[in-house]
């Protein structure tokens, strides 16, 4: 696990680089090494300027010294680790310190069939081209993510990477397309940011103070805020020879049809969290109307449920999926369809459930027109 941590942070202003100052009690860095530590990442490495060598002991960082290009930073620690190599690193802007566990999870999920993983935010506003002040165009949004980190590679394939890399470049991203490496994005969270300008340590320390873990320690007579969501959801079958469920994808004879692709499972699920936390439904955060969500992967919609019940300190302790179909059969997938699950939503698999029933060939289900979902999820926050 490598910290990029070796800018000077000139957009800050001046003082005391970004990632050294203090924030919700902790610093900048310590924060975003605690994050990685508590998702069981005990390897860890900064890339820092050599006179904050102090700083870095203090936080039981080892380091490396950062060179004159973010590139040349992160190889100097891929070059530190190729001693002792592991399979898969992750690298992260030192600069972003509210990661968690549930998007580190996801990049780490991501790299069993990828050369390398990356989280991303699907480009929502409209964009502009402009000559100064002068707006000149609209730019498309569809296909655009803004990217985030940490991303991850196979240790093996990135340092080859960037041991091949001409010059500078914007992430790692870049170096390992440069490379010719398979990269998927993954969903990120609005509250992965990277602390560009002061205001951004305003809008941090507000986050803290949501995401915050209670202190045990701290006696309180606030009852815990338990709340349970339903949801329910139906696709037709149309043309094609496969589909998804429950974020596993199944050969079939037929295709679900939908918006999106159409993963019932996923879109129960997704809605059972949006009502527990009275927040409607997917159609209230992602308009069918809006043509850049036509295809979207499902998973999208659930991490956006996922990562704003975290943000509201709730903690999601169970959640129940029922597939109602008569093909494909379920049983055979359930367990992926559950580990896939769990690795989306951040929690440990044996907090999901997936089964399936049939209608007893009657209905639109028994008569395989399409398939129904329900699916449960329960939240708390202390």
């Amino acid at each position: 696990m490598i910290l990029v941590a070796a800018g000077t942070g000139s957009r800050m202003g001046g003082g005391l680089p970004k990632q050294w100052r203090p924030l919700g009690g902790g610093t900048v860095l310590g924060h975003a090494a605690d994050a990685f530590r508590r998702a069981g990442l005990g390897r860890l490495i900064a890339v820092i300027r050599p006179e904050d060598a102090a700083r870095a002991r203090a936080l039981g960082l080892p380091w490396v010294a950062g060179g004159d290009t973010r590139a040349a930073s992160v190889r100097a620690a891929l070059e530190a680790l190729s001693t002792d190599p592991p399979a898969r690193v992750l690298i992260h802007d030192g600069a972003r310190p509210l990661v968690d566990a549930a998007l580190i999870g996801r990049v780490l999920a991501a790299l069993d069939s990828h050369d390398g993983a990356a989280p991303g935010l699907p480009v929502t506003d409209a964009l502009w081209r402009a000559e100064g002040t002068q707006i000149s165009a609209i730019h498309p949004r569809d296909g655009l993510w803004r990217a985030q980190t940490p991303q991850g590679f196979a240790f093996a394939s990135i340092l080859a990477a960037h041991r091949a890399h001409s010059g500078g470049a914007t992430d790692d991203v870049e170096v390992a397309l440069a490379a010719g490496l398979r990269v998927t994005v993954v969903p990120g969270a609005a509250e992965n940011i990277k602390l560009t300008h002061p205001p951004d340590f305003r809008q941090a320390e507000t986050w803290l103070a949501t995401l915050r873990p209670a202190d045990p320690k701290k006696e309180s007579n606030a009852a815990m805020d338990i709340r349970t969501g339903n949801g329910f959801d139906v696709h037709r079958f149309g043309p094609g020879d496969r589909l998804w469920l429950c974020g596993v994808e199944i050969a079939h004879e037929r295709g679900l049809q939908g918006h999106s692709d159409a993963d019932v499972g996923m879109h129960a699920l997704t809605d059972a969290i949006y009502g527990a936390l009275a927040e409607g439904d997917i159609g209230r955060h992602f308009p069918p109307s809006d043509p850049q969500w036509k295809g979207a992967a499902s998973h999208i919609f659930l991490c956006h449920a996922a990562d704003l019940a975290r943000a509201r300190g709730f903690t999601l302790t169970h959640a129940d999926v029922t597939l109602i179909c008569e093909r494909p059969k379920i049983g055979p997938h359930a367990a992926a369809m559950q580990t896939a699950l769990a690795g989306i939503l951040g929690v440990e698999a044996g907090r999901v459930s997936v089964k399936a029933t049939t209608s007893e060939r009657l209905g639109f289900t028994g008569r395989e027109e399409g398939i129904a979902a329900l699916a449960t999820a329960t939240l708390v926050a202390p």
